[in-house]
């Protein structure tokens, strides 16, 4: 071990970083998705127990892999031992523990791979992603069940089903086919989009924002662009990306407290990633294969360009999240159609947009609709019932800085009253 003991959040940070690799090559080396995923997930627990205290190992990745393959030895052990092979297993076991540094390659990143093997054409969309964010990127089976609006205990199963179906097909650790991989290219993008916004919005905890998963949600944005050239949409989320990752500084206090879109300082917004995203945005819709995606980066241009935010053009922002709910039923698109209707029309105009929205089973009792409906109530005038609409909103949001945010909202409204 070297270096002093290292703060649990830089070792999740760094966990989180190298599953996915330590994954990859233990799939690549046992041919046995299922398996390799819980024998890292184990040694993650074995990480988390020990780098804190006694620091973190010269070599991470390859403590992560050699904790990991020596679970899968366990495991393959007992099986054999039922198959009366025991004897057998023991002895290549020592050759497999001998050489197990040298099974991980730090250089070579199988996370791209990894992210189509779990694309599996026999998992529905909505499983992949499930599959696709725990085992590529990081997330709690918590914060994947809040992104899904579905509570933890069902996606723990939907995960574990998903690996299950994975073990059954005896799917190979290879780059899939042009034609597997335009079917499975949408499931990648959806949970590459999953992961950005969890790391720029984070469902839970005391953090607003989550800098490593944004981050490596564009870092593997990026890898798959310049994989997949004939697919605009992998550009216009990669454009969505950054247009909105370059209002990152603006978005917190020196505090971390949330500062809304309408009182960020415009000033530090990062002119170079805009810049970027806005041209690489209208590079992809100039394909005229418009897409989800595309539409989401058009909007994020038409803020990032503006001014002020009532200087935007909300006409137009308005047109496009209409022509996004068209292809879209997603209710937090027509939350966000609600806003944009309400600085074009009017609040009451958006009020009503933020009923339908509301009418919604998954979205009942979702915080955003009361913090929406409650913005909109402020701007229209009514108070007593925007008070009402940010108290619920405050009790209901599982982020610390967003719920400080309702609560000072709070606060200067009772002034006013």
């Amino acid at each position: 071990m070297t270096g002093t003991a290292a703060g649990f959040q830089n070792v999740e940070h760094l966990l989180r970083e190298l599953t996915p690799q330590v994954v990859g090559a233990l799939t690549r080396r046992y041919r046995d998705f299922a398996a390799s995923e819980d024998a890292v997930q184990e040694a993650l627990l074995d990480a988390l127990a020990q780098w804190p205290r006694d620091g973190v190992p010269e070599n991470p990745g390859g403590w992560l892999y050699r904790t990991a393959t020596r679970r899968l030895n366990d495991e393959m052990r007992s099986a054999m031992a039922r198959r009366r092979r025991e004897e057998q297993i023991a002895s290549e076991e020592d050759l497999q523990v001998a050489a197990m540094d040298e099974g991980f390659e730090p250089d070579q990143d199988d996370t791209l791979l990894l992210l189509f093997m779990c694309a599996h054409p026999a998992l529905t969309p909505v499983t992949a992603v499930a599959l696709i964010l725990r085992a590529v990127g990081g997330l709690t089976t918590r914060e994947i069940a809040a992104a899904f609006l579905v509570s933890e205990t069902t996606m723990a199963q939907r995960i574990s089903r998903a690996k299950q179906t994975i073990r059954d097909s005896k799917v190979e650790f290879v780059l899939p086919s042009e034609q597997e991989r335009t079917q499975r290219l949408e499931a990648v993008l959806h949970v590459l989009y999953l992961i950005f916004n969890e790391g720029y919005a984070s469902t839970t905890g005391d953090q607003l924002q989550r800098v490593d998963l944004s981050s490596e949600a564009i870092r593997l944005t990026r890898a798959l662009s310049e994989s997949v050239t004939d697919y605009p949409e992998v550009r216009g989320l990669l454009a969505l990306m950054l247009l909105t990752d370059a209002r990152r500084a603006a978005r917190t206090d020196p505090d971390g407290e949330l500062i809304p879109l309408d009182e960020q300082d415009r000033t530090i917004w990062d002119q170079q990633l805009i810049a970027e995203g806005t041209s690489m945005v209208a590079k992809a819709m100039s394909d005229r294969r418009v897409g989800p995606y595309q539409l989401q980066a058009a909007i994020a241009a038409l803020h990032d360009q503006a001014p002020t935010t009532e200087l935007a053009d909300w006409p137009q922002i308005q047109a496009l999240y209409r022509v996004l709910e068209s292809m879209n039923r997603n209710p937090m698109v027509g939350l966000n159609l609600a806003v944009a209707t309400a600085m074009a029309e009017g609040p009451d105009a958006g009020l009503l947009v933020v009923d339908s929205v509301a009418s919604d089973d998954r979205m009942k009792e979702h915080y955003r609709v009361h913090a929406v409906r409650a913005h909109l109530l402020e701007r229209a005038g009514r108070k007593a019932d925007a008070l009402e609409s940010y108290r619920r909103a405050a009790e209901t949001t599982a982020n610390l800085p967003e719920r400080n945010y309702l609560l000072r909202k709070m606060a200067r409204l009772r002034k006013s009253l």
